[in-house]
């Protein structure tokens, strides 16, 4: 298992009551799981509608992760 930074960025921040956190996992998806398993059922009704992101690059739930790596879960922008 390991530790990953897991960074919450506005909708997702908001349902959290965080910004930032550590969880641990072996994959993307027991990381995002983790979250909602921490942060509950509003926090994980909006993550199916979220951009992932695993050290910069688009990931997928399957997507392994080591000790270090940083997940950003980003929500759609509505604005203009």
């Amino acid at each position: 298992m390991a530790d990953v930074s897991l960074r919450l960025f506005a909708s997702a921040r908001e349902a959290a009551g965080t910004g930032k956190s550590v969880m641990t996992g072996d994959t993307v998806g027991d990381v995002l799981d983790a979250a909602v398993a921490a942060y509950g059922d509003h926090f994980g009704h909006l993550l199916p509608t979220c951009n992932v992101w695993r050290n910069g690059e688009p990931a997928e739930r399957s997507d392994r992760v080591i000790d270090g790596d940083e997940i950003a879960v980003l929500p759609p922008v509505s604005g203009g």
